[in-house]
This record gives structure tokens, C-alpha cells and sequence, in this order.
């Protein structure tokens, strides 16, 4: 067997699978341009993406494992007969413990209150000659509205009920019947209604010809003024200078972002966005580090190993996507 590890992402992942692995494996790696010479003899291809220029260079390959969950850079037009398609899970805990921590630090202003610390004041009821600030909310009752229910957002309920706040979701193909304890799950037709009764919105839904621009500018006002939203999934589901004007405009109480419109292409310094984001105070912007955590590491590694054997024995490798759709 021979893998084939393309892309920075992917390459990271190499020697975790690798201590993992329960049968010989040659392994070799590159960029998503550069690892094009190597696929001629390859039977797997770990990557976050998918082109015309890998499928022709890789007529051997028989395993196309996405090391990830969502496949928004597979070219699924370019898959033929005899190359499986999976995709690798184990980021939902990671990512759910983010959601809860970032509406946590967002509603009780941490970045704000430490900075002042850090000079010697004191925003609190201990200052002396100045009043007490407001007093600061609690999660506790507040209504979160999950945009995306899959793996993501099923962890991220179970996390919120925790905290007794009440959940709300929107995803494609809803149940017939809410899980228990939501207050509904319902189809795309009640994103709206999801949107008015939010206090935090997480968005943890694939992007797709269907879901780009999704939230606009017109869903934005849709929430309440208090509220917060919290990106974990895709930037472009939402509209850059929507949400930019919606935030600086206080229109919105805050935002933590981890997915951005801008990625690095060199070791560059690289502004994640043409919006300067950054002179917010009212935003908390991370390098779409979410899903980074030890567990998912250890889940995926474990799942790209055992499809690697799987195709070897010529089985189904772990979470096969099937196509066409």
C-alpha cells in the first residue's frame, strides 16, 4: 500500500496515523501542487481537496480519504468507478467546548475586563468612587440557536442543556420529531423564527452552493440587537460586510469567529478578512483552531488508519460517502 499525504492539514496527521497503522504502508507527502508527481503509484490520498490535476495523475488511487468532515473542495465531478470517497469526524467535542467557552467569554466581557485589569482597573463591584457595572447575564435560560445539526451541533446541545439553556436547530432534512429536550429541529423554512428567538447563534453547517451567503444581511437583523453569533463552520456562509456592519454598528452584541475569508497561501502575514475585524472590540477572532484538540487527532487518525487497511483488504473504508448523491 501506498498513501499519498497532500496539503499542510493532512500532513499533520501523518505520523499519528502512522503509529497506528496495522499493515505496511509507504507513506509520502506534499503540498496539493507538488504531491502530483507521487500519485501515479498511489492507492490512497489523504486531502482536503479533490482536482482535475489529482484525479488524472492518480488513476491507481483506490481511497480518496478526506481528513476532515466537510468535502467543500472535493471535486466530485473528477471521482470515478473503483475510488471510494470518506470523510473523518472526531472534532465535535473540541469544537462544541469552544462554542461554550466562547459564549461564556463574550457574555461576561473577559477580553475587555482583563485588559482593563492588566492597567490597574477595576470594572467590578470592589472599585472604589466609581459604581458597580451592570450586572453580567448568565447562560442559564437563554435560548441557543443551532444552524446545522449534525455531528457538531448534537454535541454542542447535550454541552448547552448542561449550562440549562434552552436549544433550538435548523438542518436540511429535520426529524419527524424534535430530539428530547430541544425546543424544535425544524427544516430550512424555520430559520427565521430560529434567528428571532436566538440569543447565541452557533453555525455549524457544511458550505455549499445553498448555504453561502445564507446569513445576510437581512437574517442579521433578524437577531436581537443582545444577541451573539458564533461561526465554527464556514466564513462565507455568512456575509462578510454584513456581519462587519452589523457589529461595529452595534447592531449585534458580539461575535467570536474561528472560520475566515482569508487564508494563508505563504508564511506571510495574512488579515483574515478584507473587513478589519481586528479594531472590533466586541469580537474574538481565532485561527480556525476549534476542532485542534488531542481528541480529534487521536479520532481521525484512528479512522484514516483503519480505512488505509480497509482498502487494502478491499472493503468499505470508515464513514464511506456514497456517490453520486
Amino acid at each position: 500500500m501506498k498513501a499519498a499525504f497532500a496539503g499542510s492539514f493532512a500532513v499533520r496527521l501523518i505520523e499519528p496515523v502512522r503509529k497506528r497503522l496495522t499493515i505496511p504502508c509507504e507513506i509520502v507527502s506534499g503540498d496539493e501542487a507538488g504531491i502530483l508527481y507521487r500519485l501515479g503509484d498511489a492507492d490512497v490520498l489523504v486531502s482536503m481537496a479533490f482536482t482535475k490535476e489529482m484525479a488524472a495523475a492518480g488513476n491507481r488511487l483506490r481511497l480518496l480519504q478526506v481528513p476532515g468532515a466537510v468535502l467543500d473542495r472535493i471535486d466530485r465531478s473528477q471521482l470515478r468507478a473503483g475510488l471510494a470517497l470518506a470523510n473523518a469526524y472526531g472534532h465535535e467535542a473540541g469544537i462544541a467546548e469552544y462554542v461554550i467557552g466562547a459564549m461564556i467569554a463574550l457574555t461576561r466581557s473577559f477580553r475587555r475586563l482583563d485588559q482593563k485589569l492588566r492597567a490597574g482597573e477595576w470594572e467590578s463591584q470592589w472599585s472604589v468612587g466609581t459604581p458597580a457595572p451592570p450586572l453580567w447575564p448568565e447562560l442559564a435560560g437563554r435560548t441557543l440557536g443551532i444552524l446545522g445539526f449534525g455531528h457538531i451541533g448534537e454535541a454542542l446541545a447535550r454541552r448547552a442543556h448542561a449550562f440549562d439553556m434552552k436549544v433550538c436547530a435548523v438542518q436540511r432534512h429535520p426529524p419527524s420529531g424534535s430530539p428530547h429536550g430541544l425546543m424544535f429541529v425544524g427544516g430550512p423554512e424555520r430559520l427565521d423564527e430560529l434567528l428571532g428567538r436566538s440569543d447565541y447563534l452557533a453555525i455549524t453547517l457544511s458550505l455549499s452552493a445553498e448555504t453561502r451567503g445564507l446569513i445576510d444581511a437581512r437574517r442579521l437583523g433578524l437577531l436581537k440587537p443582545s444577541a451573539y453569533l458564533i461561526n465554527v463552520a464556514r466564513a462565507e456562509i455568512v456575509d462578510e460586510k454584513a456581519l462587519y456592519d452589523a457589529l461595529a454598528g452595534g447592531r449585534l452584541a458580539g461575535a467570536a469567529l474561528d472560520v475566515w475569508y482569508r487564508y494563508p497561501t505563504s508564511a506571510r502575514s495574512t488579515a483574515p478578512a478584507a473587513a478589519p475585524f481586528h479594531e472590533l472590540s466586541n469580537v474574538v477572532m481565532t485561527p480556525h483552531v476549534s476542532g485542534w484538540t488531542e481528541g480529534m487527532i487521536e479520532a481521525r487518525a484512528a479512522v484514516i488508519a483503519e480505512s488505509i487497511a480497509r482498502t487494502a483488504r478491499g472493503e468499505e473504508p470508515v464513514n464511506a460517502i456514497a456517490f453520486p448523491d
